[in-house]
């Protein structure tokens, strides 16, 4: 019964707000569609501005990749990790996460095509995926397109929130899952 009440909830929460969020601007008395516009124009703006960091990032996480240096990070980092309960496989999955969502989701699939979802690893691999952020990009794209240029404190912050992440999806999935 629950289930069916959250379906119904999950189909009709858009066309809900599409609906309301116009008439309570026209209740209101704003010019909804010429706001909208203009937050459009300045959505656009700021997806121009951001695009040489996001070109900067791209580059950086393919010379990552390419350089085999994910790999050298993978084999220094897993004696530490075998013995925390984490998986050998799941290793590439944690380096990226910090830095694109896209590409460990990628990741996360060929894990999950090649041990199953209802694994441990796919498990692993699903919970990392929610307790974990894309550090870098958000640095990136968020502080860029405001200007921020200083943002060393924000880095080590959103990198042990990674780890933490990291670790406790770690601590949740053996327990639950092994």
């Amino acid at each position: 019964m629950l289930f069916e009440i959250l379906n119904i909830i999950s189909k009709w929460a858009i066309p809900f707000l599409l609906l309301v969020i116009p008439l309570y601007g026209l209740i209101k008395k704003v010019p909804v569609y010429e706001t909208f516009v203009e937050g459009a124009e300045e959505g656009f703006t700021t997806a121009i501005k951001i695009i040489p960091f996001l070109v900067g990032m791209m580059v950086a996480i393919s010379v990552f990749r390419a350089s085999g240096a994910m790999e050298v990070l993978s084999n220094i980092l897993e004696p530490v990790t075998s013995k925390m309960g984490a998986p050998a496989e799941i290793l590439p999955l944690a380096i990226m996460r910090p830095l694109s969502g896209s590409g460990v989701l990628g990741l996360a699939t060929e894990l999950m095509r090649i041990y199953g979802p209802d694994s441990f690893i796919g498990r692993l691999a699903s919970v990392m995926q929610g307790t974990t952020d894309t550090t870098f990009f958000v640095l990136t794209v968020y502080f860029g397109s405001v200007g921020i240029k200083k943002y060393r404190y924000s880095i080590v912050t959103g990198l042990v929130a990674d780890i933490s992440g990291f670790i406790a999806s770690l601590y949740i999935c053996n327990l639950l899952f092994r």
